[in-house]
């Protein structure tokens, strides 16, 4: 519908915006990412007229009445009686209500009791923060701020956060005329709230949308599903050994306590370390509205470090518990205090599942929602235990990689030998021999004083250790020896598959510039491959 009222409606617009530009570029309110103000400051200083008019059932009535003697207009904050124009009584006030946005830029504080002065609006006005889409930055954000700055004389929010649309898998905005719209209410139940909150929060990247996928949310419903069975092992773990039920200490900045022998062992100086890492690297993402990173943190802390390294090593320090206990023992109270505290840290992402698992890790009162959030602790960090554990890991993960390479049956148990020169790594190998054969899935570690030779096995020589597994408790010689001689003949054909290309001047010429690349990159890998092959053989 054509707006009836002539431009002259529009005559204080300026002077509105000349106070909402003002607001931004003296910092009274920021845009997070801050290109967004040069998209606000576009649209405020390139305004054009805007149909006022909507025909609704409700909303604010448009003040403006026609004279039907003068065909005058007559605006008024009142009901007029007269036309101002030529005083006759003939008036019919116009049938619309002002347009939705113009009635929403009211809301920061007409919500609050404006225009009465009431302690809500003298407390909450101006908010701290605003969340919204860019599509509507104009429509509601840069109005909101006009009508603060008139009517309040202060703008309604010192922080606008503008976050990302959720399109489908493609990239395309979701729309029921393609059919391309996902239902949150079916996805939901299909992958769960906690998996859907997730993939919306590690997805939100600042300056992208996000192409929402139901893969990405499956691969979430997996991560729920993995701190549910790291929960029940916990649990399961205590209740065969007889532990009692674990009450929290009264402090909720939890620290590690020590064993029987009055050390804190290796795993747990380093959990507690990382924690408050995280604990750190997290509350930074948030105070800067990086909400991917935080969940990204504490995605591959529960995956990678929680549930494939600490309950790993865990274990060999549940199965030399005795019998039941009237206390607690030390490797169920650092791992209860570490799982509450990861619990604290994901559940701002996945509220249900960690208020289920946070109450029956210990009889609460409250919420988990209402516990405190873990803060970074300087007290905690152990740079010797966390140089330590990697190396560990370290040692474990090149003997995985060496097993898969001589392709050795991941059931197999099979002897490594071990080598370091330096007496640190050697002690910290004898240390965590245990871990080591557990984790590797090895018979025997075995450390060496002497530099380790390469015939009879495989070797692999890193910079604080040597590895070696004897080719004749690994494999079967003849069959590896045959596969391999194979796998040699197949890259030394691609080669030469390759080169030929390579070679040919007229392909070179007319072939793609990124088509010529991807070929010599190949080569190159090829290549490495052969080599690799090769001395395997030798």
């Amino acid at each position: 519908m054509e707006p009836r009222l002539s431009t002259q409606w529009f005559v204080k617009v300026a002077p509105l915006a000349a106070k909402a530009l003002g607001a931004v570029e003296e910092g009274r309110t920021r845009f997070v990412p801050d290109n967004y103000a040069k998209i606000y400051f576009d649209w405020l200083t390139n305004l054009h007229d805007w149909c006022i008019s909507r025909q609704l059932w409700w909303g604010h009535r448009i003040p403006a009445w026609y004279c039907g003697s003068c065909g005058m207009t007559t605006v008024s904050k009142q009901d007029p009686s007269n036309c101002a124009h030529c005083g006759k009584a003939t008036l019919t006030q116009d049938p619309d209500v002002l347009d939705t946005w113009f009635s929403s830029a009211l809301w920061p504080f007409s919500t609050l009791g404006w225009p009465e002065q009431t302690r809500d609006l003298k407390v909450f006005y101006p908010t701290s923060l605003m969340i919204t889409g860019f599509d509507i930055l104009f429509f509601w954000v840069a109005r909101m701020m006009m009508m603060g700055m008139e009517f309040m004389g202060d703008v309604p929010f010192r922080e606008v956060y503008i976050h990302q649309l959720v399109r489908d898998a493609d990239k395309q905005k979701m729309s029921k005329t393609k059919g391309n719209v996902i239902d949150p209410l079916v996805v939901t139940e299909k992958f769960g709230t906690d998996a859907v909150r997730f993939t919306l929060a590690i997805m939100s990247s600042p300056g992208t949308d996000i192409a929402l996928s139901e893969d990405r949310m499956e691969g979430y419903r997996a991560f729920a599903n993995k701190i549910w069975n790291a929960a029940r092992f916990v649990f399961m773990s205590m209740e065969k050994a007889g532990a009692p039920a674990w009450v929290p200490p009264s402090d909720v900045s939890f620290v590690a306590v020590p064993e029987a022998d009055g050390k804190i062992a290796l795993e747990d100086r380093w959990i507690f370390s990382r924690l408050s890492q995280l604990a750190r690297e997290m509350a930074k993402a948030w105070d800067t509205y990086r909400y991917h990173e935080a969940a990204d943190l504490i995605y591959h802390f529960f995956w990678h470090e929680f549930c494939d390294w600490y309950l790993e090593l865990k274990k060999l320090r549940f199965e030399a518990i005795g019998g039941k206990s009237a206390t607690m023992p030390p490797a169920f109270e650092n791992l209860c205090r570490a799982f509450d505290v990861a619990l604290r840290l994901l559940h701002p992402m996945m509220p249900f599942i960690t208020e289920e698992l946070w109450q029956r890790l210990a009889a609460r009162d409250g919420s988990i929602s209402l516990s405190q959030f873990p803060k970074h602790d300087t007290s905690l960090l152990d740079e010797d235990a966390e140089r330590e554990i990697a190396l560990l890991q370290d040692i474990i993960v090149n003997i995985r990689n060496l097993r898969a390479e001589l392709k050795v049956d991941s059931k197999r148990k099979i002897p490594v030998e071990m080598f370091a020169a330096n007496g640190a790594v050697a002690q910290l190998g004898n240390g965590n021999r245990q871990a080591i054969e557990r984790l590797a899935n090895l018979s025997t570690l075995r450390m060496t004083t002497q530099p380790l030779r390469e015939e009879g096995g495989a070797l692999r020589a890193l910079p604080d250790y040597s590895l070696k597994i004897a080719l004749t408790d690994a494999v079967d010689l003849d069959s590896e020896r045959a596969r391999l001689k194979k796998e040699q003949q197949k890259l030394e054909q691609e080669l030469v598959t390759l080169a030929r290309q390579l070679d040919n001047e007229q392909f070179l010429t007319k072939a793609p510039a990124q088509v010529v690349a991807n070929l010599r990159a190949r080569r190159e890998e090829v290549a490495a491959q052969l080599a690799k092959a090769q001395e395997t053989l030798r």
